[in-house]
């Protein structure tokens, strides 16, 4: 495990990579050794730097949740890292695509806490009739590791690679609803370039509140009422690229847009996510 003081250094080169913009080499690089213990004690320190600048967590997201994506980094299990109230957009935004480093965009299934839960030991049961509301995402996942050069230890520690996200209106969750089954077209300036359930998401998006609250419950953390847990890619992550317009069209939800301005084009300051 590393120290104290080499998660705060760790920390603070990924505060400035977020703030400037500019990628930084893999720690994993320097130090193979890093895992998710590591990954997770930058994260906690990357967090509080951020809180100390005045933001707030709303939510948390999950990633790893595809057998693929798991396959890829060697693990059997996802991970995850806090949601700030600043990251979110409400649907239609025009993001600033120089804000980000190199920014990929996924649809995925947004749930909303009425209760809370507190693990060990939550069903995914549990979980159903703990959410509140639901809503259509795309999450802009960015990472300031250069060229996506990213191992387990790199993306824990870098908020799960997270960028922004765009969320539509949260609705009332029906309690017949079977999450596993509710598709997906996303297109990007007009054509389609990605399709999914909801069964990519650990089998059942459900199931990643489950184990989220699980997770935390070993640590003695409740995932509070009011939290919004972003359950994981529909799909594989798709570029965003400067001048995109990239919808997700949800069966039941709904669709979502999100615009990623060019020089041309400013981003629209005024359509922020209505909390």
């Amino acid at each position: 495990m590393i120290s104290i003081e080499d998660a705060r250094s760790r920390a603070k080169i990924l505060y400035e990579a977020r703030a400037t913009q500019q990628p930084i080499a893999p720690f994993t690089d320097t130090d193979p050794s890093l895992g998710a213990a590591e990954g997770y004690a930058v994260q906690r320190e990357l967090t509080a730097l951020l809180l100390a600048d005045g933001d707030s967590v709303v939510g948390y997201k999950a990633g790893l949740t595809s057998a693929p994506m798991q396959q890829m980094f060697g693990v059997d299990t996802p991970d995850f890292a806090p949601v700030f109230a600043s990251t979110l957009h409400a649907d239609g935004a025009v993001l600033d695509r120089d804000a980000f480093i190199a920014p990929k965009v996924e649809a995925e299934i947004v749930f909303r806490l009425a209760t809370p839960l507190t693990g060990p030991g939550v069903t995914v049961e549990q979980a159903r009739a703990a959410i509140g509301e639901v809503a259509a995402g795309l999450e802009i996942v960015d990472s300031r590791i250069a060229d996506w050069r990213i191992r387990l230890a790199d993306t824990i520690a870098d908020l799960a690679s997270n960028g922004a996200a765009v969320l539509g209106p949260w609705v009332e969750a029906a309690p017949d609803t079977d999450y596993k089954q509710l598709g997906v077209t996303l297109r990007c300036n007009g054509e389609v370039v990605a399709t999914g359930t909801g069964a990519a998401a650990l089998g059942d998006p459900v199931a990643v509140v489950a184990w989220l609250a699980n997770v935390f419950g070993e640590h003695g953390i409740t995932l509070e009422a009011g939290h919004l847990v972003m359950t994981g890619a529909l799909h594989a992550a798709v570029p965003l690229e400067r001048g995109d317009t990239c919808t997700a069209e949800f069966d039941e939800l709904g669709a979502i847009t999100v615009h990623a301005s060019s020089p041309q084009v400013p981003p629209d300051e005024e359509r922020q996510f209505p909390r």
